[in-house]
């Protein structure tokens, strides 16, 4: 019989990696002296914990001032070690976790954090091992026979929270998520009142979609499933507004936050919850994504395509067929940098798939050449968690900066992000 072994995926960045190459670096240094540094030949992610504290720290408030309700970061996201401790410095202590992976990171970790198995879909392992070995008991389900499993791996245990997954009509967000998960209207109801009566605590939720840009889609959703509590009867005791939260990217800037947690507090207002109910949501992207960028180094120009050391089968996943773009600086800590005007260029990763493409366009010095460095902004969400070893292209190097986010969203305070 051969050797088989587990390995976990959870912090691909820490992985098999060197210590030497993931060192990180003093809390006082710049992208351009990290560069300067350590003049990189693999990807480097530059992780900004006083950018990504901030930002947590604002949203925690926005969201407590809106609905006096709780912010579960959506693990899933970025589950670094090093973006998880100034999360939680920011003040974030319950988590969305999805996997037996997220929650074992998460407990050992921080051993006080709420922990909330926000998967509509788990395996009977998974979900025993969650209640049994690491305390959960927030469970969400979006059928008749997700709740038999649960009942059955958690021995109809009398303490669990039960969560019901609505479905949404397909949306305008950037990523749409109405297909895979969810309950239509009827089955929810029917799926309340059946967690109603075997659980102490019930809940509803539902996901306008990643990148969601129009503050009304949380109002429309939780008309919806005001809807639904009606028709069912039932008192809850938890509603999730879910994540989709935006941050800007070149060429889009959203609404600021503030816009979109009067939107959640008027749709809320509407619906004379009962007062224990709690309010929650789930960011991923809006409160990592600022806080780390990455830099990669132009292995050879041709015309206006650049190839680099890093591409979608990395950290440059949502730069392929999603089509982000990300903001971009030339960093060329050598030389004099020329007053060059900017053009429009493409990336080619380092694999040899030509679908390692990434389109952008992205604006850089017309002067570019092989060896210089680009820092491309916006990748701390979903970033590092995508990275693949396809190729061999599977190194990568981790620094802590000081630097302020190429490109700030609007509505968030980032006052102490250079401490």
């Amino acid at each position: 019989m051969g050797f088989i072994r587990s390995r976990s995926a959870v912090a691909p960045l820490r992985r098999g990696i060197p210590v030497q190459a993931s060192a990180v670096a003093t809390r006082r240094t710049s992208v351009v002296q990290a560069v300067a540094m350590h003049q990189p030949e693999d990807p480097m992610h530059c992780i900004r914990p006083g950018v990504l504290k901030d930002t947590a720290r604002s949203f925690v408030a926005a969201f407590d001032q809106a609905v006096a309700g709780d912010v579960l970061y959506a693990v899933k996201c970025n589950p670094e070690p090093a973006v998880l401790r100034a999360l939680w410095d920011g003040g974030v202590r319950h988590f969305d976790v999805a996997s037996p992976g997220e929650i074992r990171l998460i407990r050992q970790m921080f051993p006080d954090a709420e922990l909330h198995y926000m998967h509509p879909v788990k395996g009977r392992q998974a979900i025993r091992a969650a209640y049994q070995q690491y305390g959960v008991r927030d469970f969400v389900l979006d059928s008749m026979e997700e709740l038999q499993k649960i009942l059955e791996e958690t021995g109809d245990a009398q303490d669990l929270g039960l969560v019901v997954r609505l479905a949404l009509p397909k949306g305008n967000a950037v990523y749409d998520l109405s297909g895979k998960f969810g309950a239509a209207f009827d089955d929810a109801v029917e799926l309340l009142r059946a967690v109603r009566m075997v659980a102490p605590k019930v809940g509803l939720s539902f996901h306008v979609g990643s990148q969601m840009l129009d503050p009304a889609a949380y109002e429309r959703a939780l008309e919806l499933a005001g809807r639904v509590i009606a028709e069912s009867g039932v008192v809850i005791d938890v509603l999730d507004v879910g994540g989709g939260f935006p941050v800007s990217y070149p060429g889009v800037t959203p609404p600021p936050l503030g816009d979109f947690m009067a939107a959640v507090a008027r749709g809320v207002a509407r619906l004379d919850l009962p007062a224990h109910c709690r309010v929650w949501c789930e960011p991923g992207r809006a409160l990592v994504a600022p806080g780390v960028s990455l830099v990669v180094q132009v292995i050879k120009r041709r015309g206006n395509e650049l190839f680099i050391n890093d591409g979608v089968y990395g950290a440059l996943s949502d730069a392929g067929v999603p089509g982000f773009r990300f903001p971009a600086r030339m960093i060329r800590p050598f030389a004099a940098m020329a007053d060059a005007p900017l053009e429009a260029f493409s990336f080619y990763g380092p694999t040899c798939d030509s679908a390692d493409k990434m389109n952008g366009p992205f604006h850089l010095p017309a002067d570019i050449r092989a060896g210089d460095w680009i820092e491309l902004g916006q990748l701390g969400a979903y970033g590092s968690c995508l990275r693949t070893a396809f190729n061999g292209f599977d190194q990568a190097r981790v620094v802590e900066v000081f630097d302020r986010p190429l490109l700030e969203t609007p509505g968030y305070d980032l006052e102490t992000c250079a401490a």
